[in-house]
């Protein structure tokens, strides 16, 4: 039987926050190989702290967007090595840069880690997270450091309420309100929720809690917000 592929956004604040988060990522590898009997998993690595720093860097030193962009991917590539490493891959194999590279690589591997693709304007990994899932006609899965979308910033408000689901539409709306930045900290960026509103994509966000991650694979009630029609 073949199994059915998913597609991870991995953020980059999960992955190299100031301080590393162990626990963390050690919860997130049990998570993923242990649901490789049923999927194969294309994780695409967020840029982070790091590409913030790189892009905020060029910015006060007038360099171009475009410059400031090709900084991001870097770190996003940087942090898709790293976690290749930590899932025990073939350090000498490298990581893909290209749509059938991945192809080549998902053959022979039931995890896949990727920075993003290429530049485009106005987009971050969730960008190229979409793209790929699109690709591959997979849900996408956006892992952030809250636990999925709010109709505040819930880390600087208290009464912040979680939004379990929300429609394409209505989360086009949302993003599209909000002027991008290279390096721009939002659990979904403009591009790629236009994206999904287009191509219809079932969608979901899921915070740092693994468990949820593995409801959400095994087909249970999870804490997150799914977007859908």
């Amino acid at each position: 039987m073949q199994k059915e592929v998913k597609v991870l956004s991995l953020g980059g604040s999960l992955i190299v926050p100031e301080k590393i988060d162990l626990k963390f990522l050690g919860s997130f590898r049990d998570t993923l190989q242990k649901n490789t009997d049923k999927y194969k998993f294309i994780v695409i690595c967020g840029g982070g702290t790091t590409a913030r720093k790189y892009i905020d860097a060029l910015s006060k030193l007038g360099a171009d967007v475009k410059s400031q962009g090709f900084a991001g991917i870097s770190a996003t590539r940087m942090n898709a090595r790293f976690m290749s490493y930590l899932f025990g891959i073939d350090p000498e194999a490298g990581i893909p840069h290209k749509m059938k590279d991945i192809k080549k690589y998902l053959k022979r591997q039931d995890v896949v880690f990727c920075g993003a693709l290429t530049y485009g304007e106005k987009e971050t990994s969730d960008s190229t997270s979409v793209e790929v899932a699109e690709h591959f006609k997979a849900e996408f899965i956006n892992l952030t450091d809250v636990p999925g979308l709010y109709d505040k910033n819930p880390k600087e408000f208290k009464k912040a309420k979680l939004i379990p689901k929300i429609s394409w539409q209505e989360l086009s709306d949302i993003v599209n309100k909000m002027e991008f930045k290279p390096g721009q900290h939002f659990v979904i960026d403009q591009t790629a929720a236009k994206m999904i509103l287009e191509k219809k994509i079932t969608s979901y966000i899921i915070g740092k809690d693994m468990s949820q991650l593995d409801n959400l694979f095994n087909k249970r009630e999870f804490v997150g917000t799914t977007i859908a029609d």
